[in-house]
């Protein structure tokens, strides 16, 4: 939890919880620990009686509700049910991929196999397309 804090940091908080509490720090401290003892003692308290409830096991992690969904009350065949309509979506949205990438490359293909031949005598004489014209405007019109 204090990884972070270099030696200096945490001796400056030291030094300021001690002018901050002054002779009360050891109770303060003895109230925190005692108040973090508890809390854990509850928490423990808390999985152990949902364990009983359920007739599971368990544990503090397992409170994720899509962790406790997956593990308790879904079966596999159940979890399979319904990854499998995403897996078949998933598998189409890959085929199309893959057809868009093979029409790609065939256009390139095409493309390179059309410019790699030498122009004819007309395309070659015919004036190539202006330009496009560029409008500068200033900020100041």
């Amino acid at each position: 939890m204090l990884d972070n804090l270099n030696s200096w940091e945490f001796i400056g908080l030291l030094l300021l919880a001690l002018l901050i509490f002054g002779e009360k720090l050891p109770k303060v401290i003895q109230d925190g620990m005692r108040m973090l003892r508890n809390l854990r003692a509850m928490a423990t308290n808390a999985t152990g009686d949902l364990s009983r409830e359920l007739g599971t096991d368990i544990r503090i992690e397992d409170l994720n509700p899509k962790a406790f969904v997956r593990k308790h009350l879904l079966s596999e065949e159940d979890e399979a049910a319904l990854r499998n309509p995403l897996t078949g979506l998933y598998q189409d949205l890959r085929n199309e991929v893959d057809g868009v990438k093979r029409s790609a490359q065939e256009t390139r293909t095409s493309i390179s196999a059309m410019t790699s031949t030498t122009p004819s005598p007309e395309v070659a004489a015919t004036p190539a397309a202006p330009a496009p014209r560029v409008h500068n405007f200033d900020d100041a019109t």
